[in-house]
């Protein structure tokens, strides 16, 4: 091990493998709850200087830790003596093809930029969240990210066409397929989207694009309840042809915090509801984009009167629909501040689940009746991309105690699984939700994760310690 550092400022250059100090940034992930001790970060510029380190640390024994933008927060890239590989370097958009709607990316491209590029030539990269001015594209994959467009357009897996991907003995796995249709075989590819590092580096990616929307039509609005939310959204799919964008959730203990946190962003009612949700639908079509003599598009009007003639039965209360991009981009912005809200107060048990959408009712019922005989002063924080199931439920505990901890964890989990979920969304596993993997997840199938890890890194150097628990 002692010679694997000069080996490495051989093959990368020293302004390119950073110990001591200089690897500071990379010691914490972004909530501050994560720190590690990395023996090094290495900051390969190609594939195939990515597939050189791999080998070098194979060799020594070394472990190593993939890591791009760094705004995980489940630990995923923490580690203590491993080797951690930013991808950071390796940041170019290799061809982007508007007659095929694909894009080839490195892992190190910021998703922003893939926005940027995609929007000049009149497409649009449908994967959208408030860490895109961070988060990269080896990141996203590695986690199979969500956000606000999955209810339309799907999670990172379904965006993505092809792979290249660095073994753990430095073997470059060529996955880099532009077919939405192969039917040859194991589907690899999908095999390495939400791996987190464990199973190899993701260094490139074919990555789907759609056009981008030519008017979009955005309102936040008070739903009498969770249900009648969901009736909107289902009468605003069939009318629009699919169109919504998002859907998103924000009940009243998300704006009470939103306006300490961020008085700025207060709420746009003048009382509070219990059920706030932000809609978007964005026309593609000329004709529903077209502005009218009057100014408005009949994207917004068709919003408008679903909401009126919803508001007239009741199942609406109050609703704010953006007149200009001004007035949308600040209910975004309130959406957007979910992050800085949840962070900042401590301690945050914050968890990540998904649930069947009619059940997301029963699910928040459930919480909010349980939580008491754990914690009976505990207070609690929820945000969701209510089109998908997906629910941030956040507790507050009245001490910082991390048995008491576990034990809202689990009670979540009970309700989660009691109605089909799943305890992990969005976010990844990391180091955070192995005890959940441990508890919840299919005997069987850890069984076959585990008989793949074996193959793929037989030596466990890759991401180790992460995604998969010990076992019993």
């Amino acid at each position: 091990m002692s010679a694997l550092i000069p080996r490495l400022t051989d093959l990368l250059g020293p302004a390119h493998v950073l110990t001591g100090d200089a690897t500071a940034r990379h010691a914490k992930d972004w909530t501050g709850k994560f720190t590690s001790r990395p023996l090094a970060v290495v900051r390969p510029g190609s594939t195939a200087e990515v597939a050189a380190v791999l080998r070098l640390a194979a060799a020594a024994g070394v472990a190593v830790v993939p890591c791009g933008g760094l705004t995980g927060i489940t630990g995923a890239v923490m580690n203590d003596g491993a080797l951690m590989l930013s991808l950071e370097r390796m940041n170019r958009i290799r061809e982007l093809r508007p007659e095929a709607r694909l894009a080839v990316v490195e892992a190190g491209v910021v998703l922003q930029s893939l926005h940027d590029a995609a929007e000049a030539q009149g497409l649009y990269f449908p994967l959208w969240f408030g860490a895109r001015g961070s988060a990269m594209i080896g990141g996203v994959l590695s986690t199979n990210a969500g956000g606000s467009n999955v209810l339309r357009y799907g999670s990172t897996r379904a965006l993505c066409l092809g792979l290249e991907v660095v073994l753990a003995d430095g073997r470059v796995l060529n996955l880099m397929s532009e077919l939405h249709k192969d039917n040859s075989g194991y589907d690899l590819k999908n095999l390495f989207i939400g791996a987190e590092g464990t199973l190899g580096v993701i260094t490139a990616a074919v990555m789907k694009l759609v056009p981008r929307p030519r008017a979009y039509a955005t309102a936040t609005l008070a739903a009498r309840s969770l249900p009648d939310a969901l009736a909107l959204l289902n009468r605003l799919q069939e009318v629009s042809g699919g169109a919504v964008e998002a859907f998103e959730y924000m009940p009243d203990t998300y704006m009470r915090q939103l306006e300490r946190v961020r008085p700025d962003l207060k709420s746009p009612f003048a009382i509070p509801h219990a059920v706030n949700i932000l809609v978007e639908l964005g026309a593609t079509a000329p004709r529903d984009a077209a502005a009218q003599p009057d100014g408005s598009t009949p994207v917004t009007t068709l919003l408008e009167e679903t909401l009126a003639a919803m508001m007239e039965q009741g199942l609406i209360l109050d609703a704010v629909v953006a007149q200009n991009e001004g007035q949308r981009r600040k209910m975004w912005e309130r959406r957007e501040a979910a992050a800085e809200a949840t962070y900042a107060r401590k301690p945050v048990i914050d968890t990540d689940v998904a649930l069947p959408l009619h059940l997301v009712d029963a699910a928040m019922t459930a919480f909010h009746a349980r939580l008491p005989a754990i914690d009976q002063a505990a207070e609690t924080f929820t945000v969701g991309h209510l089109g998908d199931g997906n629910l941030h439920f956040s507790v507050y505990p009245t001490r910082d105690d991390p048995a008491l901890a576990a034990r809202v964890v689990e009670m979540v989990e009970d309700v989660v699984a009691e109605l089909g979920g799943s305890f992990s969304a969005e976010h990844g596993v990391g180091l955070s939700k192995r005890p959940s993997m441990a508890r919840r997840k299919d005997a069987v199938a850890l069984d076959v994760m585990r008989a793949l890890k074996a193959a793929l890194d037989p030596g466990n150097l890759m991401n180790p310690g992460k995604v998969l628990p010990d076992r019993a």
